[in-house]
């Protein structure tokens, strides 16, 4: 029982930030930065902004998540790190509502900050999954954490969105007071939704009691150490390698997708429902990867994720019509959560629970350092050719390469790399 309720408790943390994630980083963060905080601005120049905006709050992750890893895992602190920057996530999310209109240097100043307090926290979420659930259960967790991220996420968004569209039912003035308000929700479903993990999930403690100093000079020796030996673990960075490039687009796709339907013509209300569409069917769509790696195994399943998205990708660069704009948004919804949960499984398998928040350091770092560089050159792309669907389409470079890659990862030889390598 203690068990399950440690798994349902993790799990629950991602219903309660993926709020962020839909609410401010994916839906009214993007609109709202165009129409009110960078208002007046031409609209390949507000892409460009916020492509930058997004690479540089995954440059600060890329530059600490390896180190703060190593030091949570000799001081057993990851839950405290965890919290540390979900707290800064949410306390950013509320302060959006206080940016005034034409303020877009303030509004992206809060966002960056807002960005590395959810990304920062997941590090450490993602590195408590070894604590929390047997290896054989990796894949069904992991995935369970994703689908209750898509339905809580959808959940608060579809309220959101309903307060948008129907401001006076909610005794709000209008759309911009709904928005404000919006993202304070989502700073106080954060809060409230990480109760359980806060309460219920006990972090394998170090038996040996360190002082502040010293942990943090232990950790900084251990990730020294581990990047002396990390050129022996060929299957670790093969994989690495591999998400670096294919979670780019994931990411890019993620963040730029409301920009770019806005910025080829459509008009916002359409682009919110593609975005419901993404979070209610990403739910049960997400749990079918759980079937599909049992069916298969992991790697074959993230095979399926890469090749959807590859085409997705190509039919954006395309599409001139809402309707399609849906059907991109379906496609996306039913590979988005199974591709992200099972790189996450795939990878912890691989690792020694010892070192998972080390691990789960290099793995956000990578991860984070590709989502510098698929904004970015979706920014650069675009202002310089004039084109958003040339900047999009330039994300189908990371999923074609990270594919080639994947497909030479054999994951039990890494593991066995892996632990010859480490003390």
């Amino acid at each position: 029982m203690n068990e399950k309720k440690s798994i349902y408790a993790w799990a629950i943390y991602d219903w309660a930030n993926s709020a962020y994630a839909t609410t401010v980083m994916a839906g009214f963060f993007p609109l709202f930065f165009k129409s009110y905080f960078s208002a007046e601005a031409d609209v390949t120049m507000s892409t460009a902004q916020l492509g930058f905006a997004n690479a540089l709050s995954s440059l600060v992750i890329v530059l600490i998540a390896p180190l703060l890893g190593a030091i949570a895992d000799v001081g057993s602190v990851k839950k405290r790190f965890l919290f540390l920057f979900a707290y800064l996530g949410i306390l950013m999310s509320a302060s959006l509502a206080f940016v005034s209109k034409g303020e877009w240097e303030m509004a992206i100043f809060v966002y960056v900050l807002g960005n590395i307090g959810f990304m920062g926290s997941n590090t450490f979420y993602d590195a408590l999954l070894p604590s929390i659930a047997k290896k054989k259960q990796f894949d069904r967790v992991s995935v369970l954490g994703f689908a209750l991220g898509y339905l809580g996420g959808g959940i608060l968004f579809a309220l959101n969105v309903a307060m948008v569209q129907f401001p006076s039912f909610f005794s709000l003035s209008g759309e911009t007071e709904a928005v404000k308000v919006a993202f304070i929700t989502v700073a106080l479903w954060w809060a409230l939704f990480s109760l359980p993990l806060m309460l219920f999930v006990k972090e394998h403690k170090n038996p040996e009691k360190k002082g502040s100093i010293q942990t943090v000079l232990l950790g900084y020796n251990r990730l020294i150490g581990t990047l002396k030996k990390i050129r022996s673990m060929k299957g670790l960075m093969l994989f690495l390698a591999a998400y670096w490039l294919y979670i780019d687009g994931v990411d890019t796709i993620i963040r730029m997708a409301v920009d770019y339907g806005m910025a080829i013509g459509f008009d916002p209300k359409s682009l919110i429902v593609a975005l419901l569409i993404v979070q209610f069917v990403g739910f049960p769509a997400t749990l079918f990867f759980a079937y599909l790696a049992q069916q298969w195994d992991t790697k074959k399943a993230i095979y399926l994720a890469i090749g959807i998205y590859l085409f997705i990708t190509l039919w954006a660069t395309t599409m001139d019509q809402v309707y399609e704009f849906y059907l991109l948004a379906l496609l996306i919804a039913l590979v988005q959560g199974g591709i992200q949960a099972l790189s996450r499984s795939y990878y912890a398998k691989m690792i020694p629970e010892e070192y998972s928040a080390e691990f789960f350091g290099f793995y956000n770092f990578l991860g984070k350092f590709a989502a510098i560089l698929g904004p970015a050159l979706v920014g650069i792309v675009a202002v310089t050719t004039e084109s958003s669907r040339a900047g999009i389409a330039s994300v189908a470079i990371f999923f074609i390469l990270g594919l080639l890659l994947l497909m030479k990862v054999d994951e039990k030889k890494a593991a066995e790399e892996i632990r010859s390598a480490l003390p």
